[in-house]
């Protein structure tokens, strides 16, 4: 049968289901502005949909986020009445709604069941919003207003919605009630054979060359900013360099933004925090400190591979694909006490909890993990254990993934509301 995908970032979480659609013979397609023309990415066609903003009036600030999506639900709007008249007739719609692109794909395709990547629903409390108090809301009174709208997507795509799926209970049950009894959790998946331990590897890398005899500690963000906790980590960073004078530190991680509000115009959030604690670090510890970026995936998983403490701070907000991966490398892991890394790892038994803001727990918990072989082993197991026997992509997840698609195959389409 004919699928088509919805993505700004194609695949993004659908990287592993839709070629396994495509390998058992569906025609599967993409419509995602990542690509500027058509292409085949193993076995799925990539077709691009063009973004043309032209000067627009002004909007009011809490609009901005809306009136973009509107653009993009536009642009794909276009994009798929080019594929229908062409003769394109998916019988199942998969999307992230995340930047509105799939809001008018039902007014192309009404009898399309829809099944959405439900990644997230804001709230101004209780979520990754006004947890942290170094970043208050600029009007704190007005934030249920800012967010009620910034959620005006997630509603109306709600009523065109057959089926969601969402990767954790913490993400799934961020959303109202009425939307959750639509939806499955069903985590994206870890192909741990690919993402296992190796006690025989050596990174090397950028001047590097390190094995699992080395003391390295590793912090990853796709891109180093408060959301992830890159603020907490850099003020503890002289006091753990004292601590652990033979470690090295791997910080890896973009200088733009993923989550959150950018840093101060004309600076980055990671200058910032190097700003801050430089003069703090002697340049003999600094050089064990290697900022690598963004780096190719082998490289990543290697580097988890040879780390002795993986650290990982996150607001509550969406689990990243690189804590499930350490804990597949069976990492000894410090992480952030919050619901979502509650989730996946239990204190003392999948890794050591912390509380976000407490850098000197965080520094305790490092040291005590590197002084201890047999508890890093133990905890390591541990971990990798929980992955296997609940996020393995190839006998948990998939199966729950296209056992999904096959539901919402059978489901009756919901028109959209006039």
């Amino acid at each position: 049968m004919d699928i088509l995908f919805i993505h700004n970032n194609f695949p993004g979480q659908f990287k592993h289901l839709a070629p396994n659609l495509a390998a058992q013979g569906h025609r599967v397609v993409a419509l995602t502005p990542r690509v500027d023309k058509h292409t085949v990415w193993n076995g799925v066609q990539m077709i691009p949909y063009h973004l043309k903003v032209s000067g627009r009036q002004s909007v009011h600030p809490w609009l901005v986020d809306t009136d973009t999506k509107l653009h993009r639900a536009h642009a794909c709007y276009i994009a798929a009445l080019k594929l229908r008249d062409q003769g394109f007739d998916p019988k199942v719609i998969i999307a992230h709604p995340g930047w509105g692109e799939s809001l008018f794909v039902k007014d192309v395709w009404p009898n399309a069941p829809l099944g959405l990547f439900c990644e997230l629903y804001y709230h101004p409390e209780g979520g990754g919003l006004g947890f942290d108090p170094e970043f208050p809301a600029r009007a704190p009174d007005q934030e249920y207003m800012r967010i009620r709208l910034k959620n005006l997507s997630n509603r109306l795509h709600h009523e065109i919605m057959d089926l969601g799926i969402s990767p954790t209970q913490f993400q799934a049950s961020s959303y109202p009630e009425d939307m959750r009894p639509l939806i499955t959790v069903s985590h994206d998946g870890i192909d741990t054979k690919a993402v296992r331990p190796d006690p025989e590897v050596r990174l090397t890398y950028e001047g590097l060359d390190l094995t699992r005899q080395d003391e390295v500690i590793t912090f990853v963000n796709r891109n180093l900013e408060p959301y992830r906790g890159y603020h907490i980590f850099m003020r503890a960073l002289p006091r753990l360099l004292r601590e652990r004078p033979n470690a090295q530190i791997l910080i890896v991680g973009g200088d733009g933004v993923s989550y959150g509000a950018a840093a101060p115009k004309g600076k980055t959030w990671k200058q910032m925090y190097i700003d801050e604690v430089r003069d703090s670090i002697p340049d003999a510890d600094w050089a064990r400190v290697h900022f690598l970026g963004r780096i190719p995936y082998d490289v990543f998983l290697k580097m988890l591979q040879v780390t002795r403490v993986h650290v990982y701070l996150t607001y509550p907000f969406v689990l990243s694909w690189s804590l499930m991966e350490a804990m597949a490398s069976e990492a000894a892991i410090v992480a952030s006490d919050v619901a979502p890394v509650a989730e996946v790892i239990k204190d003392g038994e999948t890794g050591r909890l912390v509380n976000f803001f407490d850098g000197d727990a965080m520094v305790d918990r490092i040291a005590e993990l590197a002084e201890d072989e047999e508890q890093r082993r133990a905890l390591g197991q541990a971990a990798r254990k929980k992955i296997v026997a609940e996020y393995d992509l190839a006998s948990i997840c998939m199966p729950r993934q296209l056992s999904w698609v096959q539901q919402l195959h059978g489901a009756e389409s919901r028109r959209p509301v006039d």
